[in-house]
């Protein structure tokens, strides 16, 4: 459990989730499961490759959340797990039901986010890894049965990570500035961050609407772009991630012939 809780577990959750509802509109029961237990993997790489690099800022900051700043855990198993669990996303990415082409764009993703982790985070180009590995996720799903992933999927899922980027480093904006990082979101400032994240959401929003045209997605981006702006900051990556869900799952659900059609 002191692993699971090093690998951002709550986020690495809702993407499996995530990744599961969209690969049952197109495969059945089994190859959907696969399918998101290797995006699991995934987030499990890019969790634990997060707490392993910020380990010494976290420590002077002595967060009491981080089982590796407490000793609950040691560097040394958190190491092994993730090397264990990038043997195990590159072989099921490339020999399961994502094919090699779709895994080979679920990888893509995760290195992606895990170059966020060892680089971007500190750099303005922060977004860019947000935005191709939400991007690459959906695509990656599409392409695992031969579909061509259409333009508004990829964009929604784009816009989505970009999102979650702004609103996850508000969240933590006092200790990631006091950390050195200099991510866009950093440099820009709390409320424009607010502004761009709810901005980003509503487009995603529209985006959907167009594609499916579900009147229920509209209302979703407007009222989710007005949170964002309103509520506390600390608040702002929940909203975010609750907000995405339901639009996943509207999607999914009235609109699943948008996607299992194509």
């Amino acid at each position: 459990m002191r692993l699971l809780r090093t690998s951002h577990l709550a986020p690495t959750l809702l993407v499996s989730a995530v990744s599961f509802l969209l690969a049952r509109t197109i495969w059945w029961e089994w190859p959907a499961y696969l399918i998101a237990f290797t995006v699991f993997t995934g987030q499990l790489v890019v969790g634990w490759t997060n707490d392993l690099v910020d380990f010494e800022s976290d420590k002077r900051e002595n967060r009491s959340d981080k089982p590796l700043v407490t000793g609950e855990i040691s560097i040394t198993t958190v190491v092994r797990a993730t090397w264990i669990a990038i043997v195990a996303c590159v072989l099921l990415s490339l020999f399961g039901p994502f094919g090699f082409i779709g895994g080979s764009v679920h990888l893509l993703g995760v290195g992606f986010g895990v170059a966020y982790n060892f680089y971007f985070k500190f750099t303005k180009f922060s977004p860019l890894p947000y935005a191709i590995a939400f991007a690459a996720l959906p695509s990656s799903i599409m392409l695992s049965k031969s579909i061509i992933p259409p333009l508004w999927l990829a964009l929604s899922g784009a816009g989505l990570g970009i999102a979650a980027h702004f609103a996850n480093v508000v969240k933590d904006f006092r200790r990631d500035s006091l950390s050195g990082h200099r991510s866009l979101p950093i440099v820009l400032g709390i409320r424009p961050s607010l502004i761009i994240s709810g901005t980003c959401f509503l487009l995603v929003s529209l985006n959907l609407f167009y594609a499916t045209q579900l009147i229920f997605l509209i209302y979703v981006g407007v009222i989710g772009a007005l949170l964002i702006s309103v509520l506390p900051a600390r608040m702002s990556f929940r909203v975010i991630m609750a907000l995405a869900l339901t639009n996943v799952l509207t999607l999914v659900t009235a609109g699943v012939n948008s996607i299992s059609n194509l």
